[in-house]
């Protein structure tokens, strides 16, 4: 089995050869033989940093074994995201959709990142429902023949998805992008839509573990995750639907849904998952995305980790989606610097700062040569690779924890938004990671809580058991051959059902 490619601290190549190295071990099971069970799968994801990319890294992959894929987009994120490699130029489509004008929606908005505010994203889930069905119909409708669809791939805010291709006798899968123990804790479909035993009317039901949960988790919201979610997520927005009807409406009318995990990591969350969905649970691998070969403007970082002790830096970022206050970002850097160990900080601007505001006087004179800050890109993937980085501090989305775990480094945990807190909670009691105390009443954190779980995982002697286990993970979910069965399997599902809907 394949070992995830890690760059040594002590490599003499040069940056480009490095970029190379790493990058190379992403192309195995090129297939790429057109046969008469190949299969055309339309791809619909959301439209955010987020789901747009794990959802091209896995067209590239579909299309390796053979298969075609037609990825919708938007003019703007295809020119930032989707880079379709020149041998696969032939079965990737991307079809890019002008999204309409809409009230309160910024002019050049495409994605959730380019949102001044978390408020309007009703407004571009109401762009997006406007145009994507349309351009969906139009495909579904060709004759059958070697262009027309056999399968819709779709993600969870396409809800509509599943009708648009019941109407023209085509198959719809979810493809979910959160793990299995975060839709478990969630229930089933009816759940989601708001209906049945297990809806959940009030933040309080976010609080406990659902009873249909068999065995011992403390898999569930804290009180203070419970109250921020529960309005965006469970009750209709200016969208006219919650976020919840959408998952619900995505899995209640697929014939099956994918999920972005590995048996490895959840086996009893997906059982479970099966149960409640009453339908086929199909894990296609985690596909962690490839290092970056564009690494400009971050050399001296990179001739900086090779200087540094192997496993000593930590990496902290906290993705495209969460938008931290200054007051966060000053607890965070003063935890960074208090942890006395080597780091590298992919620093956003604070929400409520015009500026780098965000940062403490004089912080970045006190950590000069022991820490290293990044404003704009940053090649993450990279970064993480390199034999130097042996802690990840993240907000705990799905994505982060996929690219670290397949990296082998430990895992800090600062959930944020969304199903960070579950994924968390899930991680932390697998003894996979930990998770940053926080006030059980209002979710604050002081610089202090930062320190001491960086120094739990990197320096105490607790640290080596989290390092054993991440390094086990690993050796799957880094193992490109092992991501490839995955989506073999996936795709194996997706034509048996085929054949039999032709039979």
């Amino acid at each position: 089995m394949q070992q995830p490619v890690r760059l040594t601290s002590t490599s003499k190549n040069t940056l480009s050869n490095l970029v190379g190295k790493l990058c190379s071990r992403h192309h195995h099971g090129l297939r790429m033989d057109a046969s008469s069970d190949s299969m055309h799968v339309v791809m619909l994801p959301w439209l955010a940093f987020g789901h747009i990319l794990p959802f091209a890294e896995l067209a590239k992959r579909v299309a390796r074994q053979g298969h075609r894929v037609t990825l919708f987009s938007t003019p703007r994120n295809t020119r930032r995201l989707i880079d379709v490699p020149p041998a696969l130029a032939g079965r990737i489509r991307v079809v890019d959709i002008p999204l309409p004008r809409v009230e309160r929606l910024p002019e050049h908005a495409e994605a959730t990142i380019d949102l001044p505010s978390d408020d309007l994203r009703p407004y571009m889930r109401r762009a997006y429902d406007d145009a994507f069905p349309r351009e969906l119909s139009q495909l579904l409708q060709q004759e059958p023949g070697p262009t027309r669809p056999d399968w819709v791939l779709a993600d969870y805010a396409a809800y509509w998805a599943p009708a648009a291709a019941a109407r023209h006798g085509v198959p719809c899968a979810f493809l979910s992008l959160f793990g299995a123990a975060a839709l478990c804790f969630s229930g089933p479909a009816e759940a989601l839509m708001g209906r049945g035993p297990y809806a959940k009317t009030e933040p309080a039901h976010l609080t406990v573990v659902p009873d249909y949960v068999p065995f011992p988790t403390t898999v569930a919201f804290r009180g203070y995750e419970a109250r921020e979610l529960f309005k965006p997520g469970l009750i209709p927005d200016d969208s006219g639907v919650s976020e919840g009807y959408r998952f619900g409406q995505s899995i209640e009318g697929c014939q099956l849904v994918a999920i972005r995990t590995s048996r490895e990591l959840e086996p009893e969350w997906l059982e479970l998952l099966g149960e409640l969905y009453q339908k086929p649970v199909i894990p296609v691998g985690m596909f962690p995305p490839a290092p970056s070969r564009d690494v400009s403007g971050h050399e001296e970082t990179l001739r900086w980790l090779d200087r540094q002790a192997p496993n000593s830096v930590v990496y902290a970022a906290f993705g495209s989606e969460v938008k931290l206050v200054a007051e966060q970002l000053q607890r965070i850097a003063l935890g960074l610097e208090a942890s006395g160990l080597p780091f590298i900080w992919a620093f956003r601007t604070p929400a409520d700062a015009a500026d780098a505001a965000g940062l403490p006087d004089g912080f970045e004179e006190r950590v000069n040569g022991r820490g290293v800050i990044c404003r704009g890109w940053v090649p993450q993937v990279t970064f993480l690779a390199h034999g130097s980085v042996g802690g990840f501090l993240t907000h705990a989305g799905w994505n982060s924890i996929a690219e670290g775990l397949a990296n082998g480094v430990r895992l800090v945990l600062l959930p944020l938004v969304f199903e960070q807190g579950l994924n968390a909670r899930h991680l932390a009691e697998k003894k996979i990671a930990v998770e940053v105390a926080r006030d059980e009443d209002d979710g604050s954190f002081a610089a202090k809580d930062i320190a001491a779980a960086l120094r739990r995982v990197m320096v105490e002697e607790e640290g080596e058991e989290f390092g054993v286990k991440v390094k086990e993970l690993s050796k799957v979910i880094g193992d490109d051959e092992v991501n490839d069965r995955y989506v073999q399997d996936f795709l194996r599902r997706l034509s048996e059902y085929k054949i039999q809907r032709q039979g």
